[in-house]
């Protein structure tokens, strides 16, 4: 079988990172690398990574997998599976190229036909919800996600709960459903009263309502609503999720398809969440590599719920440039939303898409290092992103 001859990166706006794996008949594939905040640290890793798997077949991904888990002795993280995830995902649009069947079709085949997907409304100091979500129902959306709230000190006004409370109102009576996001910036005693405010208001779900370094305290926390909890964006291997599964104290795992060892993994994570009753719902708010990748891991699992898609984001827009989820895109049809808020499972072989890499190239040339974003409390204390 055809060994790997080359594997090259490109960091390009708004942030994100793609990986380009070659073999020695000239056909690639194409994977995404990308940790918000972090290009410089998952680009280091790939060039420790790189030079250990040229010359390996290609087609061997499993064996490229466990060669960097297993023979690294130092393993897990986001930096490193990051890395791991731009080229796992590359290798499986290689396979699929070559053989010429979509992913889903080596992954056991679809289980549905289409996809529901949400985008977000909002910012990261939601405001002006209602007129965004107006724009996203028009759009054929079905469902959005918006921050729940600003940052948040570790005990704050109640007010700022209230505001939260009628934003998600005030989306709600325009039918859609919408998904809270916590971004882990809500403290333990904030996310409690949070939790119970909204309730009445049936958000679709809430989102890293604490950080998952906090097991004890989600799992607290998870007795006292029936909001459906969702999290596991930063949660990076099936080992991390698996104290989560045992506790109950998940609904929705939302593992991202970059940050958690690619496709291979992933797919492992969505199985073993399978057997403890709880859905995915893939974490997404990246390029178009990782989101044709999510679509093949949501097409092929039963427990797949819902999608995140960046197009339109506000990382998106202020990178500048008209720089979105579709430009990067030989063919932006392929992720066309119908007006029931789904996307139609590609048909084209490996990832379905075709990537531009000449725009690629030019975009990152001039693409510098994207930050995390910093807030500070009156104070000036630091506060959660």
């Amino acid at each position: 079988m055809p060994k790997i001859v080359k594997v090259v990166y490109y960091r390009v706006k708004p942030r994100w990172l793609m990986v380009k794996v070659t073999d020695e008949n000239d056909e690639f594939g194409w994977g995404e690398a990308t940790l918000e905040g972090h290009d410089l640290a998952v680009e280091g890793c790939l060039d420790e990574m790189i030079p250990r798997i040229i010359g390996m077949e290609a087609n061997e991904i499993e064996n490229i997998w466990q060669t960097f888990w297993r023979h690294g002795f130092y393993r897990g993280g986001p930096v490193f599976m990051s890395a791991l995830s731009g080229i796992d995902i590359a290798l499986w649009d290689l396979k699929g190229k070559i053989l010429g069947v979509p992913i889903y079709e080596l992954l056991g085949g679809k289980v549905r036909s289409k996809v529901q997907v949400y985008c977000w409304i909002g910012g990261d100091r939601p405001s002006d919800v209602e007129q965004a979500a107006k724009a996203r129902l028009a759009q054929g959306l079905k469902c959005v996600k918006m921050n729940a709230t600003e940052d948040l000190g570790w005990i704050d006004s109640p007010s700022k709960l209230d505001a939260a409370v009628e934003r998600l109102k005030a989306v709600r009576s325009l039918g859609l459903d919408a998904g809270l996001d916590f971004h882990g910036r809500v403290h333990k005693a904030m996310a409690k009263q949070l939790a119970k405010a909204l309730e009445p208001h049936r958000p679709l779900f809430i989102e890293e309502p604490l950080l998952s370094e906090h097991p004890e305290a989600i799992k607290q926390l998870s007795g006292l609503t029936t909001v459906p909890i969702a999290l596991g964006e930063r949660l990076y291997t099936r080992w991390d999720v698996k104290r989560f599964l045992e506790d109950a104290s998940v609904d929705i795992l939302q593992p991202d398809i970059a940050h958690a060892g690619g496709i291979s993994e992933t797919k492992r994570i969505a199985t073993m969440c399978e057997a403890y009753d709880v859905a995915i719902a893939p974490h997404c708010p990246l390029g178009p590599v990782a989101f044709a990748a999510c679509m093949q891991i949501a097409l092929s699992s039963p427990n797949f719920a819902i999608l995140e898609m960046s197009l339109g984001m506000h990382y998106n827009t202020e990178a500048g440039d008209d720089i979105d989820l579709l430009t990067y895109l030989k063919d932006p049809t392929v992720f066309d939303l119908g007006d029931d808020g789904h996307i139609k499972a590609p048909t084209g072989p490996g990832l379905g898409i075709e990537i531009d890499e000449e725009i690629v190239k030019e975009v990152s040339k001039g693409t510098s290092p994207w930050q995390c974003k910093v807030f500070h409390g009156p104070d000036g204390s630091i506060r959660e992103w």
